[in-house]
Formats: structure tokens, C-alpha cells, sequence
């Protein structure tokens, strides 16, 4: 699962018992080669599916990470790009990497539930940190998302196709996920990453909640299951021209 360049086993046991902050500070430097990083697949496969829906001017990358989502919205935003994370040291190998050239590019350390901006933004998108986001804070973290776009820009993130439980995959999943439980029973600080606490049905009732209009898009790249569902999709969610008028 890892490269040579990667963590070593104790050095994941320690980001493991740190708290998600901390444990991301440590991991920096050697993120990129995890299985943890977004695949250069996911990433051209939307930054393709926006170009036909762009351009853009302003855009952020929520919990940007080493900064793979702010070279998406290098390629479809036309004025500004924002990294916002809260890992000092995710950003810090984000500034190191990314298009040192490109002034369009702002880094900016704060937390997603707690966004230090207006509505300056035309487009959003976030790559693999849902995970980190407990189900009952969602609604607060999709209503700074909302707040953060201008009217008429879009919140746009993939989403991969749950795994079958006959698939060694949903087993793997299952025990992560299980094993994450009990570590945050009998540790503190807490380390928050759950692969599947979010699924889609509730994620789509709670964008629409949080006042946005819900589409999702296949990404064709990925092909379809044998049932023809997508085995990823672009959720594109958008926050309308004007409020919705009292009935």
C-alpha cells in the first residue's frame, strides 16, 4: 500500500494515537505517498468534468492538504485559487509544491467548520477529507461552504461507489472503520476518519437543507458497475441565483 518513500509502520502508530491536526502535521511530508492522497485519475477525471462547466474565477480547496485540489482549480479558474487546511504542515509541503510561479495561488491555515471568508468564491471542491467530519457535522460544515460561494457557484466533490459486502474491499472498509471506533473510546485526543460514515442519501438531504440544489454527474472515466450505476460520481451541488421565496 505504501511506496518506500512512504511512513514507516511506527511512524503511523504515532500520526494514529495524535489528534487529527497533529497527526496530519507529522504525515506531511511523506502524504504523497500514501494511499491516503486523491489518485492523479480522480483528479484529471473532475478537473475535466468542470472545464466543460467552467470557466471559473475564484476558487477553494477545502482541507486542501499538499495542495492536489488547488492544481485542479489552477486549470479551470481563471482569476484566484485558495488551499485552506488546518495542518500547518500539510500547507507548508503544499507551498513547497505547487506552482511556486502561479500568484494566483493564496494558502490560507484555518479550520472548514470555521471558513475566515465571505461570499468570494465561484466554486469549491474538496478531495477525500469528508471522512474526518463526524455525520452530525455536516450541516455546519456544508452551510460555511454555502456561505463562502457567491450566488450561482457550485460545491463540487467525487464521490466512488460504496463497496458490495461481498467485496474484500467493504471487509477492509468495515474493519477500519471498527477499529477507529474503539481507538477514540479508549484514547483521547480523538482521531476522527471514518470511511463510511458518509454516504450519499444523507449527504444530498443535507446539502438540499443547507440550501443547495443537488446534481451528480457520472464521471465516465471510471466506467459503470454490472447493475449500471457510475463506480464514481461528481456531486455538483449549487448554491441558487436568489433565496427560495416563502410559499
Amino acid at each position: 500500500m505504501f511506496s518506500p518513500e512512504g511512513p514507516s509502520l511506527r511512524e503511523l502508530a504515532v500520526q494514529a494515537l495524535s489528534s487529527v491536526q497533529r497527526g496530519y502535521d507529522l504525515l506531511a511530508p511523506k502524504f504523497d505517498h500514501t494511499p491516503f492522497r486523491t489518485p492523479d485519475s480522480v483528479l484529471d477525471a473532475v478537473t475535466a468534468a468542470l472545464a466543460r462547466t467552467g470557466p471559473y474565477d475564484d476558487g477553494l480547496d477545502l482541507c486542501c492538504g499538499t495542495g492536489a485540489g488547488v492544481e485542479v482549480l489552477a486549470e479551470v479558474c481563471r482569476r484566484s485559487v485558495t488551499g485552506v487546511d488546518f495542518s500547518a504542515g500539510m500547507l507548508d509541503v503544499a507551498r513547497r509544491q505547487v506552482k511556486a510561479e502561479d500568484t494566483r495561488v493564496a494558502w490560507v491555515q484555518a479550520d472548514a467548520r470555521a471558513l475566515p471568508f465571505g461570499p468570494a468564491f465561484d466554486l469549491v471542491v474538496s478531495f477525500g477529507a469528508f471522512g474526518h467530519f463526524l455525520p452530525r457535522e455536516l450541516p455546519g460544515l456544508f452551510a460555511q461552504v454555502h456561505s463562502v460561494l457567491r450566488p450561482g457557484g457550485s460545491f463540487a466533490f467525487p464521490v466512488v461507489a460504496p463497496a458490495r459486502p461481498t467485496s474484500p474491499a467493504y471487509w477492509m472498509l468495515l474493519g477500519f472503520d471498527a477499529v477507529m471506533r474503539v481507538r477514540n473510546a479508549v484514547w483521547r485526543p480523538p482521531f476522527v476518519m471514518y470511511y463510511r460514515a458518509f454516504r450519499l442519501g444523507e449527504v444530498r438531504s443535507e446539502l438540499a437543507r443547507a440550501g443547495f440544489q443537488v446534481e451528480l454527474r457520472a464521471l465516465p472515466e471510471f466506467g459503470r458497475r454490472r447493475d449500471g450505476s457510475p463506480r464514481v460520481r461528481m456531486v455538483v451541488a449549487r448554491r441558487p441565483l436568489s433565496p427560495p421565496t416563502a410559499a
